[in-house]
């Protein structure tokens, strides 16, 4: 690929407007400019950030999308999607978390020249710490997490920041936006290896991100299990639906010492296997061997 076009897109429920305008101000500074910069207001009206100091000038401009509704996080990503598919100028789409900051300069050269050399590139995972330089161990996308600045080829990525083809999207599809929130990344990602894209996670692309904890949102565990039994549905053969999901019961019982919240996971799992989880697309059993080369098949 020549040098790709890049986009950016960031979804808001306005209830950061600092933080979104320090993370437009970061993005302002990198010292290659995207074509075109989406910003989706996720059930809320958005302010006007055509004339944010740095953006003003961009080449396509700043487009805002106000959805009348919280479509969740994939719905949400997923209207930003269609929006720069339709309008066409734009090769590769970098998504950040509205409450994230690029701290260096150098994030979108260092994207552009990684999909530039890589046609098979499909998605570059960021690395997410906070103030203190901290990666919190989930952050890391590999089951090895010891050391957060290894990077590679792996077979999941993080939300809060990263980087897609669009021609990769094109062929794989968007979002599951029935997930509305958690385990939408692996979803996305399965879909990808199976179509012969490679997943990366550079540790040098970094995202500064506020230590958090899932469990802050009052769905957590719900969401948690339904969205495992629908990851598995949708994407693993029949042989291994139940070999991943007993041994994410048995990890869930050892970690978890909140009584309502085992309650809530215990409906959510119910409610994963009763309810529609969208178009079964089983992986291939040589996606499956390659994800083990990776350190991680799909069992865990």
């Amino acid at each position: 690929m020549s040098a790709p076009r890049i986009g950016v897109s960031i979804v808001t429920m306005g209830d950061r407007p600092q933080a979104v305008e320090a993370l437009l101000a970061s993005v302002a500074m990198q010292d290659v400019r995207p074509t075109r910069l989406v910003i989706i207001g996720n059930g809320t009206a958005l302010p006007d950030y055509s004339a944010t100091p740095g953006l003003e000038d961009l080449d396509g401009g700043v487009t805002t999308i106000e959805l009348p509704e919280n479509l969740g996080c994939p719905g949400g990503r997923n209207e930003g999607l269609r929006r720069l598919a339709e309008i066409g100028d734009v090769d590769v789409v970098i998504e950040l978390d509205d409450d994230g900051l690029l701290v260096d300069k150098d994030v979108f050269r260092r994207v552009r020249d990684r999909f530039a050399a890589d046609d098979r590139l499909g998605i570059i995972g960021f690395r997410i710490a906070d103030e203190t330089g901290e990666t919190q161990r989930r952050h890391v996308p590999r089951l090895r997490a010891g050391d957060p600045m290894r990077g590679g080829p792996v077979t999941a990525f993080l939300g809060g920041g990263h980087a897609f083809s669009m021609t990769m999207l094109a062929q794989t599809g968007l979002w599951p936006a029935e997930f509305f929130f958690t385990h939408e990344e692996t979803d996305l990602a399965w879909r990808a290896l199976d179509a012969g894209w490679k997943v990366e996670y550079d540790p040098e692309l970094l995202l500064q991100h506020p230590k958090t904890s899932p469990a802050r949102h009052a769905v957590y565990y719900r969401m948690t299990a339904r969205n495992r039994v629908w990851l598995a549905r949708r994407n693993l053969p029949l042989p291994l639906v139940p070999a991943y999901l007993g041994t994410w019961t048995l990890l869930t019982l050892a970690r978890t010492r909140d009584p309502k919240g085992l309650r809530a996971w215990a409906g959510g799992f119910a409610e994963g296997v009763r309810t529609p989880c969208g178009e079964r697309r089983p992986m291939r059993w040589s996606t499956v061997w390659q994800m083990t080369l990776l350190g991680r098949p799909p069992v865990i």
